[in-house]
């Protein structure tokens, strides 16, 4: 059996040494390839149309395009890469508004190494991907916002759930993606992505972030 293709990544960030540490991490992990490097959005844009990456890692403040606004020409591509927001700045706005233009992802650059290395495999597989404390500033948003899923009926919504869709369900209230929650389950990442398909449908959820929320709520989480 032929091995999968590696994943393919773009680095967008206009500081060099940032460029040069994310790139020594990736090209030391099994199945990613660093395939470009941008020091801008507009950039970053231009390189992804020429080498059809996998995936874009792109830093939110930069020069000429930043990286909240190259999130739209980066979507448009055919095909288009899964744009993971790799930055400093994790206040409120920044998430929000690269959440709601489409990024799977939001990082900050404290990351670890191996975290890095999963958040990247995961977003390539179309999972989303927030660091902890991205997780927290969202769910805070939503929770003081007006997206409240099963204010009402939280029981209800949680009664269909099996034992171990309500352990997913904790790990999703943590801001874990499906790589981790299915090494700490000792499961795949398929079957994870089964539970999360079915905890959505079951409590009415249009996300993992919602579902994460309503974890919260119910008190699965602190």
């Amino acid at each position: 059996m032929t091995d999968p293709a590696p994943v393919r990544v773009l680095l967008a960030d206009d500081e060099e040494m940032i460029r040069h540490g994310v790139r020594l991490i990736l090209r030391h992990a099994d199945g990613i390839d660093v395939v470009g490097e941008a020091a801008n959005g507009a950039e970053a844009v231009r390189l992804a149309a020429e080498l059809r990456p996998d995936v874009a890692l792109v830093d939110v403040r930069m020069p000429v395009m930043d990286g909240l606004a190259a999130i739209g020409p980066l979507l448009a591509l055919d095909p288009a890469p899964r744009v993971v927001m790799l930055t400093t700045f994790g206040d409120e706005d920044n998430v929000t508004r690269a959440l709601h233009a489409g990024a799977t992802g939001f990082l900050l650059k404290d990351v670890g190494p191996q975290e890095l290395i999963n958040a990247v495999r995961a977003a390539a597989a179309g999972d989303a991907v927030l660091s902890p404390g991205v997780t927290g500033t969202v769910i805070r948003r939503m929770l003081q916002g007006g997206t409240r899923p099963g204010t009402d009926d939280r029981a209800a919504r949680l009664a269909g759930l099996t034992d171990r869709e309500r352990e997913v369900l904790v790990m999703l209230g943590r801001g874990l993606a499906n790589l981790e929650i299915g090494r700490l389950l000792g499961i795949g990442v398929g079957t994870v992505k089964t539970h999360v398909g079915s905890i959505l449908e079951k409590t009415g959820c249009e996300s993992r972030v919602q579902a994460a929320v309503l974890a919260h709520r119910s008190g699965l989480v602190d």
